[in-house]
């Protein structure tokens, strides 16, 4: 698959790596939204000689492997200098230490080599980040397929975009859904949970976990407390159990839980959560409807879209470029609450003609300090416009 129009992402590692060595270079996000693509397109692009070397197999790597390596590495640039570049290096235990000792190594002797880490677990690469490598490293956050990505690879409308979502090896499958759907639940859903969940944290109650996913996109941009969950899910877990499990499919790019706004940073963490998944593409993959029969279903249609504005939303967040949340005050409500420094921004989604009068939004202005209120679908911002725009322009007045 082709990501040459990514081209933000493109020129700012390129930028980077033609740069003297300063840095460890880091290239995170979830599976599937092209990081590996990313860095061999600008591996292409450099006229010094690079390594790739993937630890995608955990049983087959350790320790050992990345001084391999890196040595290796070494050896092939030392007169020109180059790239080393590790995919998947979360996977190996104490990793972080290794490159460590490595990269202060090469420091010293004041070798040329550049090194690129690559990662689908963002909490235990920044785990290893914060423990031993403070200082040394620059993180790029590679995110799910926006509108306009899509858009400009695949052609698709924005129609295609709310249901199918932002997966770009499975957009060549959507003339049949069959195998569009198995290819998201079987490649992307089931390797995401059984490698990036499963297999790197203690997880004691995996069966939960998937069906705490499975619920957690049924009911994408709903309120759902975690009593609520525990009672549909029918075990006999608790609500803190469930907040992990919900924080490990955050750290993985799948779901996560936006908290309800408050001014007392204390009441947004006590709250329930509101659903949201990161892609729209994982509720139509597990959602019995076609991409026909979801269009004709107006509930339906309106909760795809918006997860859809939610998503956009939320990806930008874990980019680190704002903060999401919701509003809920006995019967007003505000679908989702941007904040970014001290701007705040209230967002009303409807897939349909609205009303008039938005008895939410007008709670919340009087409640807060608003800096903007936005309308997206019905008689406001077509939702199009909305998605194919980036987050910061919607901050700005």
């Amino acid at each position: 698959m082709s990501i040459t129009f990514q081209r933000t992402q493109v020129h700012e590692l390129a930028s980077r790596l033609r740069e003297p060595r300063r840095f460890l270079q880091v290239v995170a996000g979830p599976r599937q939204v092209g990081k590996s693509t990313l860095v061999q397109q600008v591996l292409d692009q450099l006229p010094r000689p690079s390594r790739y070397a993937s630890a995608d197999e955990p049983t087959l790597r350790g320790a050992a492997w990345i001084a391999q390596q890196w040595e290796a590495a070494r050896l092939a640039t030392e007169s020109t200098g180059g790239v080393l570049v590790l995919d998947e290096i979360q996977k190996i235990p104490a990793w972080s230490d290794v490159v460590k000792r490595l990269w202060d190594e090469d420091t010293r002797a004041r070798r040329p080599l550049q090194v690129v880490l690559l990662g689908s677990a963002p909490l235990l690469l920044a785990q290893g980040l914060a423990e031993s490598l403070a200082g040394r490293f620059e993180l790029l956050p590679v995110r799910h397929w926006s509108f306009t990505e899509m858009r400009e690879a695949f052609g698709w409308t924005v129609e295609q975009y709310v249901y199918f979502g932002g997966y770009p090896g499975a957009a060549p499958l959507v003339h049949d859904a069959a195998r569009w759907r198995r290819y998201v639940q079987e490649s992307l859903i089931e390797t995401a949970i059984a490698r990036d969940v499963l297999l790197l944290t203690r997880v004691d109650k995996p069966a939960l976990l998937r069906r705490l996913f499975e619920l957690a996109c049924r009911y994408s941009g709903q309120v759902l407390s975690y009593t609520k969950m525990l009672g549909q899910l029918q075990d006999a877990g608790n609500t803190t159990t469930l907040a992990h499990y919900i924080d490990l499919l955050d750290s993985a790019g799948m779901v996560t839980g936006l908290s309800k706004y408050a001014g007392d940073v204390a009441r947004r963490r006590g709250s329930s959560p509101k659903l949201q998944v990161y892609n729209t593409g994982l509720v139509s993959a597990l959602a019995p409807l076609s991409f026909e029969e979801a269009r004709a279903d107006r509930e339906h249609w309106g909760r795809l879209v918006e997860s859809a504005v939610g998503a956009h939303l939320a990806n930008a967040a874990a980019a680190g470029v704002c903060r999401v949340f919701y509003w809920r005050e006995r019967h007003h409500e505000v679908d989702f609450v941007v904040e970014a420094g001290p701007r705040l921004v209230a967002i009303e989604v409807k897939s349909g003609r609205a009303p008039m009068a938005h008895a939410g939004t007008e709670a919340f202005m009087t409640a807060f300090r608003t800096d903007r209120t936005l309308l997206v679908g019905g008689d406001g911002i077509p939702l199009d416009t909305f998605l194919a725009r980036p987050v910061t322009d919607w901050l700005a007045r």
